[in-house]
């Protein structure tokens, strides 16, 4: 009689451990606007920080908008934005360095994208234009 009771007990015990370990396997689910609600900005963007934003996005829509340009201005466009990318300086609040350091970004590996994007044909190929024949613009954050 002492073993049965036993063996019942052993049997409600694991049959516990199961249910809580199966429980470690089970999908999370959690609802897409939950998860990006934990993501989303509480607070928006200081204007100084969108600034410093829209001061990146010109350089480099400029060295991709002018890239392989034959135009005098537009190869000019080019050379500044290029030498302002690759430029080592941190001086200067506005240096593409500096710019990166604000932004929390890699200098080096937005370098390396750009040249990779510069590599692999990307001065030949025409960006999507408007209808005036600008490149489109883009909005700071």
């Amino acid at each position: 009689m002492f073993e049965s009771k036993k063996t019942n007990n052993h049997q409600e015990s694991s049959s516990g451990a199961e249910e809580r370990i199966g429980a470690l396997f089970q999908p999370d689910t959690l609802a897409n606007h939950q998860f990006t609600d934990t993501y989303r900005r509480q607070l928006p963007l200081e204007p100084e920080q969108r600034l410093v934003i829209a001061v990146l996005e010109d350089g480099i829509n400029t060295f991709q908008d002018n890239c392989g340009a034959q135009h005098p201005r537009k190869r000019r466009l080019f050379e500044e934005a290029e030498a302002w990318i690759f430029a080592d300086e941190q001086d200067w609040i506005f240096s593409f360095s500096s710019v990166c350091a604000l932004l929390d970004l890699n200098p080096d590996y937005l370098r390396r994208g750009l040249r990779q994007w510069q590599a692999q044909g990307g001065c030949g190929t025409k960006r999507k234009t408007e209808s005036s024949g600008s490149a489109p613009r883009r909005r700071a954050a």
